[in-house]
């Protein structure tokens, strides 16, 4: 039976999907221990590891796939992560980066939200992250000895009225961001007005490129 290796797993939204789909051996690894315990509650099934990715305690060559969602911006030394994902995964395996995204080339539109993209690049600086590691990706597959490397770009969608339904959210995260760079006379209501608007009239646009990589190991 297959074994596939989520690394950076977090509270556990892709072993929960994974779960639910198929029924290979699914393994998490994060280094946090509060989200492995979230995760075990969603996806009670898979095998956890609380461990650096830079670093893991698995074997050579024991996972068929080992896969990632949204985490090498996070870390210090990608090109060793995906590496450590090399050696852990057996020859002619497969190494997925699902969703990495790229700030730098983000669309804001109305003109007035442009400032919202930019104070969230620089938050996510702040945090120790890397914005712009998406177009990052085919390189660093390529450094770390990977063969038969595909990249590529995730497609937008907008429809009138539908980005309402998660609104609240994302302003939680922006406003949380905001107010970590933020000149503190800045008008947050104001931005929040002009984004609602926008989504009512259909004319908002947020668009920000998320890129994707897989490879196989030598």
């Amino acid at each position: 039976m297959s074994r596939i290796l989520d690394v950076g797993c977090g509270t556990g939204a892709l072993e929960s999907e994974l779960e639910s789909r198929y029924s290979f051996t699914i393994h998490g690894l994060d280094i946090n221990g509060q989200y492995l315990s979230f995760a075990k509650q969603k996806a009670p099934r898979a095998i956890y590891t609380q461990a650096n990715a830079h670093q893991t305690p698995f074997e050579e060559d024991i996972f068929d796939t080992c896969l990632c969602h949204f985490f090498l911006l996070w870390v210090a030394h990608p090109v060793r992560v995906l590496q450590e994902m090399v050696r852990i995964t057996k020859p002619g395996g497969k190494i997925v980066a699902m969703a990495e995204p790229d700030y730098k080339g983000r669309i804001d539109f109305p003109p007035a939200l442009e400032l919202i993209g930019k104070m969230q690049a620089n938050s996510l600086r702040v945090q120790g992250a890397d914005p712009q590691i998406g177009r990052k990706l085919s390189a660093i597959f390529h450094r770390a000895g990977l063969v038969d490397v595909t990249t590529g770009l995730l497609g937008g969608q907008w429809t009138k009225g539908t980005q309402r339904d998660d609104w609240s959210v994302e302003w939680q995260t922006i406003d949380y961001d905001i107010k970590q760079l933020a000149d503190p006379h800045m008008d947050i209501g104001k931005l929040k007005k002009i984004d609602a608007d926008a989504i009512k009239s259909g004319e908002k646009v947020l668009y920000v490129p998320t890129f994707y990589a897989w490879g196989t190991t030598p």
